[in-house]
């Protein structure tokens, strides 16, 4: 049994292994752990950056990544077992980026209807802080 070590010291358990990082831009990095600090700074080889548009992924090499710690949402290993039994579709980088930005705009529309329906029942926003487009 190993001795519990609380917050970020945690972390040193993962050194070397396989991790998924979800950032709190909402991107998802994935990578080898090869060093924190005490703020929780993280920095991942061999990095990727995956994105998940349904059941289709598309991976992007970054290389050697550094996170600041205060931009990390979530964070744990990867089961390489589990991993592979995923009923995912992996499709090429071109792809992927192309049916993210589909819905990306299908999300804006959608967020433009709603803040127009809120307008109407009298709650007002900062415009700009939602999406900068309206």
């Amino acid at each position: 049994m190993t001795n519990y070590l609380p917050g970020t010291a945690s972390l040193l358990e993962d050194l070397d292994k396989k991790l998924m990082v979800l950032l709190r831009d909402g991107r998802t990095l994935i990578g080898y752990l090869r060093s924190i600090d005490q703020f929780a700074n993280l920095v991942l080889h061999q990095a990727i950056e995956r994105i998940h548009v349904g059941n289709k992924y598309g991976d992007i090499p970054i290389g050697i990544f550094v996170i600041r710690g205060e931009n990390v949402v979530l964070c744990g290993e990867i089961d390489t077992e589990k991993d592979e039994k995923l009923d995912l579709i992996r499709v090429p980088v071109d792809e992927i980026l192309a049916a993210q930005k589909v819905e990306l705009e299908a999300k804006r529309e959608k967020d433009k209807l709603k803040f127009k329906a809120m307008q109407n029942y009298g709650v007002f926003f900062n415009a700009d802080a939602i999406h900068e487009d309206f």
